[in-house]
């Protein structure tokens, strides 16, 4: 009688021989590939092989190089050709050993079974090993929403997917999105054609069809990403592609590490493409497409009851109050019950045995079972894990907030200068920025790295010439003056309010003034009266004024090491007197100590500039910052101009603070995927209880994509029930947090309590990773529950 399984016999010691001989082998390539030191040459060959067009590219390679190794006869030189040659050898008999290890059993002796030549079930006679359209579907569709995502990518972002720069200036950059925006609805599209490509895959095969997927996603899905990587470490393709892709590659850049973003933009691609390829085998895996979901939900229902009051309370309890005092109250309450329980019981018994021996197995069966046990521990880890991916991330969003506050109230939100030299023209400059729709304010400014010196220190700064009568459109510099004062006092320096004993003093001519004689106290002769000198104002920030231990009215020095004056000594760096008009506090330490303002026209006479170094501007979108100053450049023409948006300027610390939020969201992810772990022993102990159910659904005519749906919707129930807990304690946690507050100290933080802004996006995203974990861990129990057979399951009964 023929055995339906496939049988193959495994000599081991063949086996383990062989692989021996092949470590053998590669220890001595290794050797002597160290020995010539051509790591360098073949670590590029080494790693190609591992892809699946490896070996196809090396081939190609080859035959391309044979006419020019031929024409130079050279090979490239090996330290120990012997090594090399025997690595060969060992490794190639090594897995010849290894092949021959692995044999297939013998056919049986035995006659053909009574039901040979009987015609076979239908759908098994349909059955093929390979269906090379599901391929062409999730290949190409995996190809296809990589090349949708870079294309709609660049379509929204530039409007104009061209090589010629002056055509895309002249074409106006077409729908121009914000570029986050453009990269949220062009994910969303590529996420459709992979979700669409799988469900199509899986509906002709009418199964998932691993192999398919597998070799579809390895050779047709992998070059993007591996070309996108490359692109970032090999110069002539960042030349070849840069320009094309330079849409895609700053949006990659906004993590700081582009490489990551293109691999977790697969992934997300890759977890679309399962989606669909789950979704499109539960749909027509019976033969027919069959979307309805009632019988299998209420199933699913009264299998696992989720979502009973008393589990979800008691979860809410312990995601709200900690574990220990809810567990306490209820292990308390249930004692206390119990206790009560069975004292009425012994009560009963005295006067009616079968009444109490029926009351005491109603109690039994409310005792909660393993499996209930288990639903609830998953139930409680999913909220767990989305309260505090929602909590911490919140945090991080506060931070990030509030650092970008500080810098924009500090900063511009666009520059706008030339790529060499200054802008005398400035004013013109202004006026067509003025057209430029979405600007909402610009001032000019002159910048400039000086020493600043005062009686009790010295520091370098940089200084910086404003115009008081615009910097407040832009900047938040008026506003952030101490003690009530006016950045207008640097027009009027003589009103600044100096203090008498250290300043300099000037003599006034006789007969001038109205002041009364004074009295030189050293040498007690009487002269005529001395009065404070004027000079220029500057405004310091409030750190800067605490290390130069000055305040309003003193006098400071500013040096430029930039240029000299002559002397009659010689040449002396630049060096002007400057009396302190106002302080500053902007809440960043870098800001208050190493930045100082003074006039714009004081800033052109210290430092010899016509014009101005740049115009700041502020815009009415910050998220839409580069496309405005994009806009700026072309309406002024272009070059000479350039244009930087505050992410650029500020590129470093943006992207570290966004990195370390994905990071630390994929970390707290691994308290969903431990949830997940209990998800699948969950249901995979509800398959064991339900084997008879199973069978009877199985022949009552319920098809394979039924059952995975029943266990596919228990485990949803928990993935959402346990999402919905913890979005509501997570959100709970946070209002608590921001109304109540955890104090810090604004010496050493910045901030007086901790900052929390919660995203409505973000909030969500924690929700839907939940969700998609505890589906994606259900799909194996599920298919587990669907091949139990009805014969089975039935037979012990």
């Amino acid at each position: 009688m023929h055995s339906a399984e496939r049988q193959t016999v495994h000599r081991w010691s063949l086996i383990w021989a062989g692989g021996l001989v092949a470590l053998v082998g590669l220890i001595l390539v290794g050797l002597s590939i160290s020995a010539s030191e051509a790591w360098a040459e073949v670590a590029s060959a080494l790693g190609l092989s591992l892809f699946g067009w490896g070996g196809v590219a090396q081939l190609v390679d080859g035959v391309m190089l044979l006419p020019a190794q031929a024409a130079a006869k050279q090979s490239l030189p090996l330290g120990s050709p012997g090594f090399l040659w025997s690595g060969a050898l060992a490794w190639l008999v090594g897995w010849g050993l290894i092949a021959s290890g692995i044999r297939r059993a013998p056919e049986p002796t035995e006659g053909p079974s009574p039901a040979a030549g009987a015609p076979l079930y239908p759908r098994l006679a349909r059955y093929r090993d390979f269906y090379w359209s599901t391929l062409a579907a999730y290949g190409g569709g995996i190809l296809l929403a990589e090349l949708v995502l870079v294309l709609l990518q660049t379509v929204l972002s530039s409007g104009v997917p061209s090589t010629d720069l002056s055509s895309a200036r002249d074409a106006g950059g077409g729908l121009s999105l914000p570029p986050t925006g453009a990269f949220a609805i062009a994910l969303v599209v590529a996420g459709l054609v992979a979700f669409i490509s799988g469900f199509v895959g899986a509906s002709r095969a009418q199964r998932l069809a691993l192999p398919e997927a597998t070799i579809g996603v390895l050779y047709l899905g992998l070059p993007v990403p591996i070309l996108l990587t490359l692109m970032e470490r090999i110069p002539s393709l960042q030349l070849a592609l840069g320009y094309r892709l330079r849409e895609v590659t700053y949006v990659a850049g906004l993590l700081g590490r582009p490489e990551l973003a293109y691999w977790l933009t697969f992934t997300g691609l890759v977890l679309a493409l399962v989606l669909g390829i789950n979704t499109g085998f539960i749909a027509a895996g019976s033969g027919r497409v069959d979307l309805k979901l009632g019988f299998e939900l209420f199933v699913a229902r009264r299998h696992v009851a989720v979502f009973r009051p008393s589990l979800l309370l008691g979860t809410l309890a312990v995601l709200m109050f900690g574990i220990i005092p809810p567990l306490l109250v209820y292990f308390i309450i249930r004692a206390a019950e119990a206790a009560v329980e069975k004292t009425r019981i012994r009560s009963l018994g005295l006067s009616d045995p079968l009444a109490a021996s029926e009351a005491l197995h109603k109690l039994k069966l409310r005792e909660q079972s393993p499996t209930m046990m288990m639903t609830a521990l998953s139930v409680g880890g999913v909220g767990v894990g989305v309260m505090a991916l929602i909590i911490v991330l919140s945090v991080m969003s506060g931070f990030e907030a509030d650092l970008q506050q500080k810098i924009l109230g500090t900063n511009a939100h666009a520059v706008v200068s030339r790529y060499a030299g200054d802008l005398p023209e400035y004013p013109k400059v202004m006026e067509t920025i003025r057209k430029v729709p979405g600007i909402a304010g610009q001032t000019p400014f002159i910048i400039n790295q000086v020493m600043i010196a005062s009686e009790g220190n010295v520091d370098g700064v940089i200084i910086k010439g404003i115009d008081p009568k615009t910097v407040g459109d832009v900047t938040d510099l008026p506003r952030n003056i101490l003690g009530g004062g006016s950045l207008d006092i640097l027009y009027t320096p003589e009103k600044i309010l100096s203090r008498g004993g250290d300043e300099e003093e000037a003599e006034t001519p006789a007969g001038e003034g109205d002041e009364a004689p004074a009295e030189d106290d050293i040498i007690r002769r009487t002269g005529p009266a001395k009065k404070t000198p004027v000079l220029p104002g500057i405004v310091i920030g409030r750190e800067l004024a605490a290390s130069l231990r000055v305040v309003v009215g003193d006098r400071v020095n500013v040096v430029s090491p930039l240029g000299t004056e002559l002397s009659p000594s010689g040449p002396v760096p630049k060096n002007r007197a400057y009396r302190v008009a106002a302080i500053f506090y902007s809440g960043m330490y870098e800001y208050d100590s190493k930045f100082v303002y003074i006039l714009l026209k004081e800033a052109q006479d210290f430092f010899g500039v016509q014009g101005a170094s740049g115009i700041e501007l502020k815009v009415l979108d910050i998220d839409d910052a580069r496309r405005i100053a994009g806009q700026v450049v072309k309406a002024l023409g272009g070059y000479p101009y350039r244009a930087r948006d505050w992410g650029e300027m500020n590129k470093n610390l943006f992207s570290a603070l966004r990195l370390e939020k994905l990071v630390m969201g994929i970390i707290l992810s691994i308290i969903i995927i431990v949830a997940a772990g209990l998800i699948v022993a969950t249901v995979i102990m509800l398959v064991l209880e339900k084997r008879k159910e199973i069978s009877v659904l199985k022949a009552l005519g319920v098809p394979d994509g039924g059952i995975v749906k029943i266990f596919l919707a228990e485990g949803l129930q928990i993935g959402v029930a346990g999402g919905l807990l913890g979005l509501f304690s997570g959100l709970s946690w946070c209002l608590f947090i921001e109304k109540v507050g955890i104090k810090l100290d604004p010496e050493v933080y910045y901030i007086p309590a901790l900052p929390v802004r919660v995203e409505p996006l973000q909030t969500a995203l924690a929700v839907v990773i939940a969700v998609l974990v505890t589906y994606l861990a259900s799909i194996y129990p599920a298919l587990k529950a669907s091949s139990v057979e009805p014969v089975e399951g039935l037979k012990a009964e």
